[in-house]
């Protein structure tokens, strides 16, 4: 049998273990078009693109069906924080389901005046 690039149709021992090796660690996600299409509207009104907030909502409904939440209860908490607090929590709640390896950071803005930076002796 000569090597082939082309996906395994048949159904033989080695196609059919490949294919449960390839949806290990898939688990199939379903959630409410309405849930969906609200999540997506809040992060999309609030400045995020349409691919952004498309991953960011499946993140959160993730979390809210792990956490046994409400999604729109999480949905209204959000509407009370500022631009940069909503990027914070999402750098943090994109954080918690991603690995180690692959953080998202941000930067705190350093609130030293430079004035007076410069008369404090080390």
């Amino acid at each position: 049998m000569a090597a082939s690039n082309l996906p395994i149709t048949s159904l033989t021992s080695a196609g059919l273990v490949k294919t449960f090796f390839n949806n290990l660690t898939k688990t199939p996600m379903s959630f409410p078009a309405a849930q969906i299409d609200a999540v997506v509207a809040f992060f999309i009104k609030r400045g995020f693109d349409t691919s952004g907030a498309n991953s960011v909502a499946i993140v959160l409904l993730n979390q809210a069906r792990t956490e046994n939440v409400n999604v729109f209860t999480l949905v209204d908490t959000l509407k009370g924080l500022t631009d940069v607090q909503l990027s914070q929590v999402v750098a943090q709640v994109l954080n918690a389901s991603r690995d180690r390896t692959s953080l998202l950071g941000y930067r705190k803005a350093n609130t030293t005046n430079t004035y007076e930076a410069r008369n404090i002796l080390i």
